[in-house]
């Protein structure tokens, strides 16, 4: 992996708190994040705003989460690549935020996918550009492990319903969006504390 990519693109981070605020003001301004604009994903962006909004009062990592982090002894960054119109990042984004805030050796930072597409490109998932992308730094930020764009349950679903319908429709996306409700961010926490044990 190209270490000046990285470099290059921790540059052009943004936080958590800046992403929201992004995203609300983009809507305001009736806009979506991205290079494409569409009222679907306009649409997309207000449902998920409320989603975080939502996610980000609701949220509490587990026990298990904080007594995990409470053991991590080197230092790492979550760079993930999303958008904002994106269902899966609203979902992750939080339950990321949620962990970063809960301990000192985890830093947070963003990326938007369509502004930042050389990085992008080395982290496709079945070629396509599937975000959110998570990926794991080391504190000389050398990429450790990467993660995404769905904790492996929900992935699991979207395999198995592929295999059996052919797409994604909307009664499948709603599922997943109840699936996401119901799991309260433990698949993600869980995966991603097992990788930063692991590196």
């Amino acid at each position: 992996m190209n270490n000046s990519l990285i470099k290059n693109s921790l540059n052009k981070t943004i936080s958590y708190p800046v992403y929201r605020h992004l995203i609300k003001d983009l809507i305001s301004a009736e806009k979506s994040t991205g290079i494409e604009q569409s009222e679907l994903l306009l649409t997309f962006s207000i449902l998920n705003d409320k989603r975080m909004d939502r996610l980000d009062k609701t949220l509490k990592i587990s026990t298990a989460t904080q007594n995990s982090l409470n053991n991590l002894n080197k230092a790492f960054t979550f760079l993930v690549i999303a958008e904002g119109w994106c269902g899966d990042a609203a979902q992750i984004l939080p339950i990321i935020n949620k962990v970063a805030e809960a301990s000192d050796k985890i830093d947070f930072k963003i990326l938007l996918r369509d502004e930042n597409e050389d990085l992008m490109n080395q982290y496709l998932t079945n070629g396509s550009k599937s975000i959110p992308k998570v990926l794991i730094l080391d504190h000389d930020n050398k990429v450790v492990d990467s993660w995404g764009p769905r904790p492996s349950i929900a992935s699991k679903m979207v395999v198995d319903y592929k295999a059996q319908n052919g797409s994604l429709d909307e009664d499948f996306k709603k599922n997943l969006q109840i699936w996401y409700n119901k799991d309260k961010g433990n698949n993600t926490q869980n995966e991603l504390l097992s990788l930063l044990h692991a590196n």
